[in-house]
């Protein structure tokens, strides 16, 4: 069965995390589930959950973004993306994303978007095996420490975009 998250999915959810980004820190201050609560109850912001013989077995995160173009149209922003390492490969990780699709579509989005940090081949595969392109369009990330260090280039005219 594929739902929305509830406040009880909350333990649940931070064990698949753990799967997800092992390396993250356990938070002893309630921050994440502080977050979890406020994504429940943001219009726009969807946990999703699938449920096998009673147990959270996978998770998607879905934005549904307002937007001004592709007219007024949202689009929808997929993360945290997880299925537990004890049953990957049986076909849940479809089911989730399929769902997930199906509610950003619902939302009247004109795109579905997400990124992978994985380098593995299978997890590409996955991807492209719901839908997704790597070719559609290119990906760029900052991260906090990010500066821009000048707004002119050598020939005294603006870098990159067009103003």
């Amino acid at each position: 069965m594929i739902r929305e998250a509830s406040s009880e999915d909350f333990d649940a959810i931070v064990r698949l995390y753990r799967q997800l980004h092992p390396q993250d820190p356990i938070l002893e201050d309630g921050a994440d589930r502080a977050a979890f609560e406020e994504i429940l109850k943001t219009p726009g912001l969807a946990l999703l959950v699938l449920e096998a013989d009673g147990a959270v077995v996978a998770t998607t995160y879905l934005n549904v973004i307002p937007n001004m173009t592709r007219s007024a149209s949202p689009y929808a922003v997929i993360e945290n993306v997880i299925v537990d390492q004890a049953v990957r490969g049986t076909g849940l990780g479809k089911q989730i994303m399929a769902a997930t699709l199906d509610a950003a579509w619902d939302a009247g989005c004109y795109k579905a978007m997400l990124l992978t940090g994985s380098q593995t081949p299978a997890t590409h595969a996955f991807y492209r095996s719901c839908g997704f392109s790597p070719d559609a369009k290119s990906a760029y990330l900052a991260r906090p420490g990010t500066s821009i260090a000048s707004t002119k280039n050598a020939a005294g005219g603006r870098d990159g975009a067009e103003a």
